[in-house]
């Protein structure tokens, strides 16, 4: 959801948009940015346009390798402007090096955009400059985002075929019952016989899906609309998540994919330099409401100088493995380091997760399609069988 906070800064009273699962959380990412926030409103709209057509991870790579190659920062970000074809991307590289040029930070002057440069990834190049590791840190997040997004890609391919697979046994379906039902309903009156009961009620749903053709059209349409926009909404609010959270198995799947990308996010904001109570506030904002209360509890017990691990136990935000690799990583001082190591142990988890719900769900749900298309072809012919018997 994004929110408008109105806060004061170094020039005063500024508003700055960003984009937050709540209000409380739109306020700590606002004063992460060194802001003092005074006031906050939804600007969420029902269709939420894309900002633009800037990708932040092909920005990352290609001022990594203009850095690498020998450039300086603002040198790459000219460069960049100038080859950027695409207008969205291009004002936002002007801005960026308009900045630059005045003689902001480069954090400072991302900073300035949080629609295309998010908190956790201006966290990271302010760390970055005070060691003087850019391209490290530019490295570390291309490859935070590269593992975020294959594991996401891995979810939407699976996904992909039992979606495909439902649309086309719901068309199907619905070929039959208003098309083919209806036709043969009218062979069928008047006929005199005895029908089983079942193949009863699907002439008759046929025979008034033949007088009321039009009508049930119309509300069939309407009813797919308003479906449509209510699924819609309650997507957007976070419903679909909450209900796989409860399901067994699934719910299971879906935390721990959670506190993935929450170990990935804070491993990457630690070795990029960062100390750990602010990397946490920046990665408070990747995690959903139902984690975010116990994960403010665990920052809380982290400033009063408990360990992570024990935090992190106590707070029910750390998996076996993960806490056993936390504790490695206080006691060797490479916390952040270990933090990636069990993002990317329960990665390959993940992934054979939806390897199995793939094997197991596609052939069930081709069953459950074949069982009902099948019912309805069987019900439209018993009567046929029956006569055919009769004549013999």
């Amino acid at each position: 959801m994004r929110y408008a906070v109105r806060a004061v800064g170094d020039n005063g009273v500024i508003t700055v948009t960003v984009d937050a699962a709540d209000s409380v959380a739109a306020y700590a990412m606002v004063e992460a940015q060194a802001l003092q926030p005074l006031s906050v409103d939804d600007t969420k709209p029902l269709f939420t346009p894309r900002l633009g057509r800037f990708s932040l991870t092909f920005f990352s790579q290609e001022l990594l390798s203009l850095l690498e190659a020998g450039l300086s920062l603002t040198e790459a970000i000219d460069t960049l402007c100038e080859k950027e074809g695409r207008v969205e991307a291009r004002t936002v590289l002007e801005r960026l090096s308009r900045a630059l040029n005045e003689g902001l930070r480069f954090s400072s002057a991302l900073e300035v955009q949080p629609d295309f440069f998010p908190p956790l990834y201006v966290g990271l190049m302010r760390a970055a400059e005070r060691t003087s590791s850019l391209t490290e840190s530019l490295s570390r997040y291309i490859e935070y985002r590269e593992r975020v997004e294959s594991v996401r890609n891995h979810v939407v391919s699976a996904l992909i075929y039992p979606v495909i697979l439902s649309v086309v046994g719901l068309l199907v379906t619905a070929f039959l019952l208003g098309h083919v039902v209806p036709r043969f309903s009218t062979v069928y009156q008047g006929t005199g016989r005895d029908l089983p009961w079942l193949s009863q009620q699907l002439i008759a749903w046929g025979t008034f899906a033949a007088k009321h053709g039009w009508p049930l059209a119309a509300s069939m349409t309407a009813l797919i609309v308003i479906g449509a926009l209510a699924g819609f909404s309650w997507w957007r609010s976070g419903g679909f998540v909450r209900l796989l959270r409860r399901m067994p198995w699934i719910g299971e799947t879906v935390t721990t994919f959670e506190l993935t990308r929450l170990y990935l996010s804070l491993g990457t904001l630690l070795e990029g330099g960062l100390p750990i109570m602010q990397a946490m506030t920046l990665a408070e904002g990747l995690l959903s409401a139902e984690k975010r209360i116990p994960y403010r509890m665990a920052m809380n017990a982290i400033g009063r100088g408990e360990s992570v691990s024990h935090a992190f136990e106590v707070s029910g935000l750390a998996t076996r493995v993960a806490l056993r690799m936390l504790r490695v990583g206080e006691r060797s001082g490479q916390l952040g380091e270990m933090m990636r190591r069990a993002a990317r142990f329960h990665d390959g988890e993940i992934s054979r997760r939806i390897e199995v719900f793939s094997r197991t769900f596609e052939p069930l749900l081709m069953a459950a399609i074949g069982l009902v298309v099948g019912t309805i072809v069987v019900l439209l012919y018993m009567p046929i069988f029956d006569l055919a018997g009769s004549l013999r």
